[in-house]
């Protein structure tokens, strides 16, 4: 039964991951093709943040009103038009509005898939769970390099009306599956969340990770393109991170389940401290690629103790899982969003050294904030 949920929402977040991370290595293109500024290149990869962001709670509330079945099949129609219309885009203004209309589906069909695993599944086996799914998810982020490196040399129109297609094929398959069982949402569940500090923490790490690798997707393709390499070279880096990411989110979520959710969280983000510093004074090609990988790791293993925390506390608070999963899209849009024009911004103005720095000012703060959190864990 747990697998066969894993393989239904797993599908979906694999399609949505997989063309949000097709762009990667068609940013250096783009600008090229449009003579786009750091920023503009920002904006045009945040584009799919705002989206989410704009989506993530309607989404939500959505979910939990008709259910995450529906809710995922009506994601994956705007998907699917939003894959037709980024083909189409013949001006970055047309392409920046395409990948908003991606995120705002992302933000309704994650809230379905996440919400259907935590409805499904036990609390002891939430956060392998979710995990995998997530894992799933990287695995798709890492396809979408490679299908955009593929993209870029077959043709970027036909390479995402597949993509459209593929969703269309996905909704079908989809609609034939059992829907989840309906959760009954207590008065004042919201209120009670948002006033659970360890809820609200868990909607922050996957902020972070996303303001941090929002940047780091902006710069690392520019910093290769500029050392010479291609968009298939730029896109192995990718593959080679996001392989790691996969195998290592199910284990992560197993800690969690067996040690206590911030267990993880604390070694990652002392980690990340480490890995964000490197970042701002490495200028070798091949240092950046391992740190990328690096960063798979650190700042990846963020997501899955992050969203295990969300579901546990939500539960608690009497909170429909999908309007829970609904405010973890939009904490994670802010970062997506926030990330690339930020980042792109700070790098323009003062060089690619200051957003790191400033990441890992972040993550030393949010590691004191997680070693407090620990300590009124252990008490309550």
């Amino acid at each position: 039964m747990v697998r066969r949920i894993v393989a239904i929402t797993g599908a979906i977040v694999f399609l949505d991951a997989m063309l949000f991370g097709a762009i990667i290595p068609l940013v250096p293109h783009f600008v090229e093709r449009y003579d786009l500024t750091k920023l503009e290149a920002g904006l045009l990869l945040g584009a799919y943040g705002g989206g989410a962001l704009v989506g993530g709670l309607p989404g939500g509330l959505l979910v939990g009103r008709i259910g995450p079945k529906r809710g995922v099949l009506a994601g994956l129609a705007v998907l699917a038009l939003a894959s037709l219309g980024f083909a189409l885009a013949g001006d970055p203004v047309a392409l920046g509005v395409a990948r908003f209309v991606q995120g705002l589906s992302s933000a309704t069909t994650w809230a379905g898939a996440l919400a259907w695993v935590a409805v499904s599944v036990e609390r002891e086996r939430r956060g392998q769970a979710l995990g995998t799914v997530f894992g799933l998810a990287v695995f798709g982020f890492i396809v979408g390099p490679m299908f955009g490196g593929v993209a870029d040399l077959v043709g970027i129109r036909g390479s995402f009306a597949s993509v459209a297609l593929v969703a269309v094929a996905l909704a079908a398959g989809i609609a034939a599956a059992e829907a989840p069982p309906r959760e009954e949402a207590r008065a004042g569940a919201v209120g009670r969340a948002f006033r659970d500090r360890v809820f609200v923490g868990g909607l922050w790490l996957n902020t972070l990770p996303a303001l941090f690798f929002g940047t780091l997707d902006v710069l690392v393709p520019l910093l290769f393109d500029d050392a010479g390499y291609g968009a298939l070279a730029i896109a192995t880096v990718f593959v080679v991170a996001g392989a790691v990411e996969v195998v290592v989110n199910p284990v992560v979520g197993r800690i969690s389940d067996r040690q206590g959710r911030l267990v993880p969280v604390r070694v990652a983000l002392a980690a990340s401290i480490a890995v964000a510093v490197a970042f701002a004074v490495a200028t070798e090609p091949l240092v950046v690629a391992v740190l990328v990988v690096g960063a798979s790791v650190t700042f990846g293993g963020f997501y899955t103790p992050g969203m295990s925390l969300v579901a546990d506390r939500a539960e608690r608070a009497g909170l429909a899982q999908g309007i829970g999963f609904g405010v973890t899209n939009t904490a994670w849009a802010v970062g997506a969003l926030a990330g690339p024009a930020l980042g792109g911004a700070l790098a323009e103005a003062f060089g690619d050294p200051v957003p790191y720095l400033l990441c890992a000012a972040l993550c030393g703060l949010t590691l004191v904030a997680a070693v407090r959190g620990s300590a009124r864990m252990r008490v309550a």
